[in-house]
């Protein structure tokens, strides 16, 4: 098998020209899965024991998301040899127990030939958003269940009113009817 490293370190030359147009968090993998270059958002999400040498590490040994194992963004792209975005993955940094969520993307990095030597993957951290979007759902069911709480009420109410109404009415005629019995 041809050495695949002449091309991924060209497209890291090339792509170190550009690279700060992304403000999302990055890291190239080789296709070992082992991390070759990164960006300064992606060291910042970790923890500084998990940041350090960070070069050669598998990616999923940083950052482990809940399709790491069977589903692999890069093994993806590098499978149908194409960009690959996944919605609301979870996951958590290594040693960390805060769970994020985030929205990822990988393209491939390919040689001459078309063959895969590596991946770019963007992690776009969207806990915070989440975290809002799942209080304003229970916000939502909470006010649902309050309306539906004071509808019944209304309608129990409602239901009493008129029969009162009702009681009321019987008792006016029976009133008007004693009256008359006593006026005739």
């Amino acid at each position: 098998m041809e050495d695949q490293r002449p091309a991924l370190t060209q497209f890291l030359t090339e792509f170190k020209r550009v690279s700060t147009a992304i403000v999302d968090s990055y890291f190239i993998v080789d296709t070992e899965r082992r991390i070759v270059d990164f960006n300064r958002a992606f060291f910042a999400l970790l923890p500084r024991s998990v940041a350090r040498g960070l070069k050669g590490k598998h990616c999923f040994e940083v950052l482990e998301l809940n399709i790491c194992a069977n589903e692999c963004i890069a093994q993806q792209c590098w499978a149908d040899n194409r960009h690959v975005r996944l919605d609301e993955i979870s996951g958590n940094i290594t040693g960390e127990a805060q769970k994020l969520r985030f929205i990822l993307s990988a393209v491939p990095i390919t040689d001459e030939a078309g063959t895969p030597v590596g991946a770019l993957e963007i992690q776009r951290n969207v806990t915070d958003e989440a975290v809002v979007q799942v209080k304003y759902q229970e916000m939502l069911e909470t006010e649902a269940r309050e309306r539906e709480r004071l509808a019944n009420q209304v309608r129990m109410r409602t239901k009493e009113l008129l029969e009162t109404n009702q009681l009321l009415l019987k008792t006016q005629k029976e009133l008007l009817a004693y009256k008359k019995g006593l006026t005739v």
